[in-house]
């Protein structure tokens, strides 16, 4: 729905540095680092007028008060121009270059009037400093009745000390969007304009342009469900990604059928599952195999001290046996050709039985295998 709203008369006030008492509006234009006044405290006038009515105008504490409150409700900061162009710009099609910004949290009340911090431009603080600019001249509304300051616009730099009457419609007309609260700045917009982006007729009624504006957002749903369900990016477009989609899908065989795989490239799950079962068993099978061989040889090389140590071995797998055949000492004594196959040795000497019935023989094995004599003789009984 288009809104529309009364306007409070404005006024575009010029001030100069104080000579007489009656001057008391008067504001100088500084580049320092403290904060400028504004607008100036209790009642004031313009040196010619106001814009649209005759001052004077009201400032005190609480009204100040209220203006910093909707000045905090502002997203952009208030803009300072040259000579008021910001007004004219739409007549004379010149642009209104700023010549500083005021951030509106910054505005602050004291005994002599509104205050507020100013970040010039380079090329204005140049000019001010130059003495090219001497005043500022802000522009707000006010109750007609009271004379009493509503808000703060904007600003201008001027060498004029009070503006011409003309400029008034201008400023009225640039009021509904200045002070217009959050939720109007949403709604409030020209009509023509609308109508022309909606594709309406130039008569169209508010119940069109709403109809017009839900079927815009609707379409705008709509349209981000796609791309949410395309994964598509901000930067990414639709039409791309939609005409990849009809690539794949005109692909596919007519009736909607999948395509067969290419068997030289593919084989069904059920046959390739059957050809890792077969090989897992093989490769158990050989494992087994391999293991029986390496324990064999390490038992006639003497690696393998004998039965309880190949069965140990053969326990912790064959990554286990593979690491004592490589570290362990072939030991003499206990190869095929030298071993008792478990009985004492004949005879005394070299072949002699040591403590708990070992030979010279066995004993060296179960100093170089970390075997205690007691584990090794249960381990190798003699035979009777």
């Amino acid at each position: 729905m288009i809104t529309s709203r009364t306007t409070s008369p404005l006024a575009v006030l010029s001030a100069s540095r104080p000579e007489h008492p009656v001057a008391v509006c008067a504001l100088a234009v500084t580049t320092g680092d403290d904060k400028t006044r504004l607008i100036p405290a209790g009642t004031f006038d313009a040196p010619r007028g106001s814009m649209a009515g005759q001052g004077p105008w009201h400032l005190d504490a609480q009204g100040a008060r209220s203006l910093m409150a909707l000045a905090s409700t502002r997203s952009t900061d208030i803009a300072i121009d040259y000579e008021h162009q910001t007004l004219l710009a739409d007549r004379n099609g010149k642009p209104a270059p700023a010549a500083g910004w005021v951030e509106p949290r910054s505005l602050e009340w004291r005994d002599d009037g509104l205050y507020g911090r100013i970040q010039w431009t380079d090329r204005a603080r140049q000019m001010i400093d130059g003495g090219e600019y001497r005043y500022l001249s802000p522009v707000f509304p006010y109750d007609a009745e009271s004379g009493a300051v509503l808000d703060l616009l904007h600003l201008a730099l001027t060498n004029t000390p009070a503006i011409d009457d003309g400029i008034a419609e201008l400023a009225a007309a640039r009021r509904a969007s200045s002070t217009a609260s959050p939720q109007d700045e949403d709604s409030t917009v020209n009509r023509e304009q609308l109508i022309k982006a909606l594709g309406l007729k130039a008569d169209a009624t508010d119940e069109q342009i709403d109809g017009a504006i839900a079927a815009l957002k609707a379409k705008a749903g709509e349209a981000d469900g796609v791309r949410e369900a395309l994964s598509l990016k901000d930067d990414d477009k639709p039409a791309e990604a939609v005409a990849a989609l009809k690539t794949q899908a005109e692909a596919q065989p007519a009736g909607g059928e999948k395509a067969e795989p290419d068997p030289t490239k593919y084989v069904p799950k059920a046959v390739y599952d059957e050809t890792a079962q077969q090989l897992a068993a093989l490769k158990a099978g050989g494992d087994a195999q391999e293991m029986d061989r390496l324990i064999e040889e390490g038992l006639k090389d003497g690696r393998i001290a004998g039965k309880a140590t190949a069965d140990w071995l053969k326990g912790q797998g064959m990554a286990a046996l593979k690491a004592h055949l490589e570290d362990a000492p072939s030991i003499a004594a206990l190869k095929g050709d030298t071993q008792t196959g478990g009985k004492a040795p004949q005879g005394g000497g070299e072949g002699g039985k040591g403590p708990h019935g070992l030979s010279e023989q066995e004993l060296a094995v179960c100093k170089a295998t970390g075997i205690s004599p007691e584990d090794y003789r249960k381990a190798n009984p003699v035979a009777e």
